[in-house]
């Protein structure tokens, strides 16, 4: 059997999405793309090295070496990366402020769908935030709470190579007994520990707003819920500095006097990190550890 055509046709498709995605930066595309380009890769080499002879093997053989031969440059990428953010400069809890400009959403219509629907079910905007995280380049977040100030729904909008912005939700609700709920479809790396009172759900793959709120509000069903009383900036301040303490005392951070050598994460924090990005880059899920 010719496999040639089956991957001159998945390079023509990888193409096509790769360019899709540069408008919509959408995740479920990318994580489609990322399988796609490992198959015509492992498919690729393996004809080529069968045509040519490169090892006596059978062309099963040799497609199942090149599968692997991905996986371990990538693994080797992906490890390089992690370091090389451990090291930077760039802050693992950026420092948010109040964005001057407010509520500012990008002009695409698949956002915008979302800031009808929050508008319709009754969320008002409360905070518009932004964090620098490179000179120029802004991590933007709109806050928005329902009437009863129950439930607050973060609106994050990540800046993109090609311009697009990629838009994440989380959603929050407090508990009387003092547990916070969170639901989220972030695609966004962490691998760190949460603190034992944190309810945390990533859904990384479900990105309707709709659906995830849907799955939220059942996450809450039978919970007495408390309203917010505080600032959305100061809640986040408290709860970066929350995290960076509890993780540092994990193990999963550097002691702070030690990070300018060090780097931020320590060996088995770079793990986790890399575990993370490999199950959100193939499977769109967060690693689950016990």
């Amino acid at each position: 059997m010719d496999i040639s055509y089956p991957i001159l046709a998945g390079m023509a498709l990888s193409l096509i999405l790769a360019q899709a995605n540069q408008r919509l930066a959408s995740p479920v595309i990318a994580i489609v793309n990322r399988w796609i380009r490992w198959l015509v890769f492992a498919f690729g080499l393996g004809y080529i090295a069968d045509a040519f002879r490169w090892l006596d093997r059978p062309l099963w053989a040799l497609i199942l070496i090149s599968f692997l031969l991905w996986f371990l440059l990538e693994t080797v990428y992906n490890w390089m990366a992690v370091s090389a953010m451990s090291l930077s400069p760039m802050p693992l809890f950026p420092a948010y402020r109040a964005n001057p400009a407010g509520d500012e959403w990008p002009m695409q219509k698949r956002i915008l769908n979302v800031r009808d629907w929050l508008r319709r079910s009754g969320y008002r905007p409360v905070k518009a935030l932004r964090a620098e995280i490179a000179p120029g380049v802004y991590l933007r977040l709109s806050v928005y709470q329902d009437e009863g100030g129950t439930t607050r729904v973060q609106i994050m909008f990540m800046p993109q190579s090609s311009g697009a912005s990629a838009m994440s939700c989380v959603i929050t609700s407090f508990v009387a007994d003092g547990r916070r709920i969170v639901t989220d479809n972030l695609h966004i790396p962490y691998g760190g520990f949460y603190p034992e009172r944190w309810c945390v759900e990533r859904l990384p793959w479900r990105r309707s707003i709709e659906s995830l709120m849907a799955r939220h509000k059942r996450r809450l069903v039978g919970e007495a819920l408390v309203p917010f009383d505080f600032d959305p900036l100061s809640d986040i301040d408290s709860t970066q500095r929350e995290l960076d303490r509890l993780n540092t005392e994990l193990g999963f951070l550097v002691p702070h006097s030690d990070r300018e050598q060090r780097g931020k994460i320590t060996h088995e924090g770079r793990y986790r990190v890399w575990k993370e990005i490999w199950m959100l880059d193939y499977l769109g899920r967060s690693a689950r550890y016990s």
